[in-house]
């Protein structure tokens, strides 16, 4: 994946309500502009889009970071039973700290995937800067896709949530505002109260299941891309 990305297709607009627990970034905080403007996104309300564009684009967006993790490990095979997913935290500064427990309650919640940090080479990048729509998960269903995270929306909401819950768009989970908030993908339905940043059984199961089955077809079909080559 060429980072830094192209103008995308689709996105996923993914604010979360809960109280601000210190986290969030600073109001001065530096902004990283993300690369292009989404011209297809789901807002944070949960009635402000219909949810089949939002599960479609949820889909495209684990798509295109499944064909890109298969993509090289078709290029440099591996015992390793998981997968990992690269990501780049370098155009997010101020978020640093949110993106890495993110990404350790997601290693320690799932055994199929795993994201690691990288300098070159990522499957997607976080973003950060002020957007009226907040923070959303993008794509462009070709192997490129980013999170976006909002500094205002940061500052309301509980941050460590707001990022963990985009993510697991990358893994693969779509919404589901009317869930309780024991539910990560519940996003800003159950309130301002809410800052539980992990996700519940279901969800864990699902992201296995995902990267399990998912992963091999993928797999398969980018080693018979590189077959062909």
């Amino acid at each position: 994946m060429r980072l830094p990305l192209p103008a995308f297709a689709a996105a996923l607009g993914l604010g979360l309500a809960a109280t601000t627990l210190g986290t969030a970034p600073a109001a001065t905080a530096p902004e990283t502009a993300a690369p292009g403007s989404p011209t297809q996104y789901a807002a944070y309300s949960p009635s402000a889009v219909p949810s089949d564009p939002e599960a479609r684009d949820t889909e495209a967006f684990f798509e295109a970071v499944l064909e890109s993790v298969a993509e090289k490990r078709a290029a440099a095979p591996t015992s390793d039973a998981s997968v990992t997913v690269y990501y780049s935290a370098r155009y997010a500064p101020s978020f640093r700290t949110q993106i890495a427990r993110s990404t350790q309650i997601w290693n320690g919640s799932v055994t199929n995937v795993r994201l690691q940090e990288t300098t070159s080479g990522a499957d997607f990048a976080y973003y950060e800067g002020n957007d009226p729509r907040g923070s959303y998960a993008a794509t462009d269903g070709r192997g490129n896709g980013y999170i976006f995270l909002d500094h205002q929306q940061n500052q309301v909401y509980d941050s460590t949530r707001v990022t963990a819950h985009e993510t697991g768009h990358v893994l693969g989970l779509p919404d589901h505002y009317s869930g309780p908030c024991s539910e990560l993908m519940s996003g800003g339905g159950p309130g301002t109260s809410c800052t539980n940043p992990y996700p519940d059984a279901a969800e864990r199961a699902r992201v296995n299941q995902l990267w399990s089955a998912g992963f091999t077809e993928a797999l398969d079909k980018a080693l018979e891309k590189s077959e062909r080559r």
